[in-house]
């Protein structure tokens, strides 16, 4: 569970033309003398605030020495009153800023922006956000990465995966119908929704109690439509693996698969470590579900400070 002290940031901004939220452990702004920063790429749906005991507790164990950021999908997160979700809707329609490739493009821009030239990055994916990632290395070969963390990658193969075939039929042809429940759901006062959500969450005994605002944010209406977006477009992009990059990479990337995730099944993990046996590949032996960030976020963010902590002496 997140726990006061370390005070996060959170800033809204316009990036390629969407509205975007990050959360920020450290300073708010970045200068030259940053030399490691650490930046999230989350899941889908992609709203900063399910991270939020994660990056706290990865924060710490870094002993506070490095920016922790996080960056939402554009259009995941709910626009403050004084906002709009987007700057010009021509141009992000044009775009496509809320499809797969714009959330790259997006990802790209905002580190062009905001990150200094100079520092290195530790980057962290969640999901989706490892495709991401990959998709970010190799379009542009000269991003200064230091490692690339993949947790629960799904970079290949996602509608073949036992989730993706229940997730496309909604996702890829009813995604309009999913549209009236959210609608309705975004007309509840927002304790209502919250306490649904705590009723839909209720198996988990040790559920962290930060996930339940940004579920709230995601359930106003935009946002969960933008998502389900995306959703479709994964299912229909995400085929092959990117060999080519993942091998160029391969001495600055970690894979974490869990044992039992649905959308990346174990035999992708066996697959990848096949095909690449001196990459550093990590089967979960604790259990963990696909979305940590429900209940195991502190313990995660342990792992993956120990795992790139002798890379932040170099």
């Amino acid at each position: 569970m997140y726990t006061a002290g370390m005070e996060p940031h959170t800033d809204f901004m316009f990036c390629c033309g969407a509205i975007t939220e990050v959360l920020k452990f450290g300073p708010r702004q970045l200068h030259p003398e940053h030399k490691r920063v650490f930046l999230l790429i989350p899941g889908n749906p992609g709203l900063v605030g399910f991270y939020k005991t994660f990056m706290q507790e990865l924060h710490t164990q870094l002993g506070h020495a490095y920016p922790v950021w996080a960056v939402s999908h554009a259009g995941h997160c709910a626009a403050p009153d004084c906002m709009d979700m987007v700057e010009d809707a021509r141009a992000a329609a044009e775009d496509d800023v809320f499809g797969l490739n714009g959330q790259i493009e997006h990802k790209l821009a905002f580190i062009r922006e905001h990150i200094p030239k100079g520092s290195s990055l530790v980057l962290v994916g969640h999901s989706i956000g490892c495709y991401i990632i990959l998709e970010m290395m190799r379009r542009n070969p000269e991003l200064k990465v230091l490692k690339a963390v993949m947790l629960f990658p799904t970079i290949e193969r996602m509608a073949e995966s036992p989730q993706g075939r229940r997730m496309t039929p909604l996702l890829c042809q009813m995604r309009y119908l999913a549209y009236l429940p959210v609608f309705l759901l975004s007309l509840l006062p927002d304790i209502l929704k919250a306490a649904l959500i705590k009723l839909v969450f209720s198996s988990i005994t040790s559920l962290d109690h930060c996930i339940l605002q940004p579920t709230v944010q995601l359930l106003r209406g935009d946002s969960a439509a933008n998502s389900m977006y995306l959703g479709g477009q994964e299912m229909r992009m995400v085929l092959e693996r990117d060999n080519t990059t993942i091998e160029k990479n391969l001495d600055k990337l970690i894979f974490y698969y869990g044992a039992t995730d649905h959308w990346c099944p174990v035999k992708y993990f066996n697959d990848i470590r096949r095909d690449f046996p001196h990459g550093d590949f990590r089967l979960c032996e604790k259990g963990f579900r696909h979305a940590f960030v429900l209940d195991v976020g502190r313990e995660v963010a342990n792992m993956v400070a120990e795992w790139i902590y002798s890379s932040l002496r170099t």
